[in-house]
């Protein structure tokens, strides 16, 4: 069953149980999905595209929460966290932070990274192995980290 499909079940089923934090969740992801397909010249989405669709929409939300949150309006970031919530369930299971270090000094060791300067050879791995499965931010902050000490 594709993304599209499982969208479109659990819209129906959210629209019945009148559940409206996700049916705007699903509907930013359906609009999101609807407007990649519809943009080029190829029509078929990839999973890849579709993680990084997701992801796209979690970081939007995560930023504009972290605004709302700043400027003490409950108001408005109480719905940014349900959309976050209900988008997050159709992406992969995101890494620990533990299993992102060990992984990374994995990587380190194999590129021979010894300094910061290192940091795009880590990284241009590191972002390949960990697509779709943890945040760049946080991987990015871990491998300065390493490569630090």
């Amino acid at each position: 069953m594709s993304l599209a499909d499982k969208i479109g079940a659990e819209l129906k089923a959210a629209m019945l149980a009148k559940d409206e934090a996700k049916l705007r969740g699903l509907r930013a992801i359906k609009s999101a999905l609807l407007l990649a397909a519809t943009s080029g010249a190829d029509k078929t989405i990839s999973e890849d595209d579709e993680i990084k669709i997701l992801q796209k929409l979690v970081k939007q939300r995560k930023d504009s929460a972290d605004i709302y949150k700043q400027q003490n309006r409950e108001d408005l970031l109480k719905p940014e966290l349900e959309e976050i919530e209900v988008i997050s369930k159709f992406l992969p299971a995101q890494l620990g932070e533990e299993e992102i270090s060990n992984q990374l000094k994995e990587i380190i060791a194999k590129v021979g990274a010894s300094s910061p300067s290192d940091m795009g050879k880590v990284m241009g791995m590191a972002s390949k192995q960990f697509a779709g499965k943890a945040d760049n931010k946080l991987v990015a902050a871990l491998v300065q980290k390493l490569l630090r000490s």
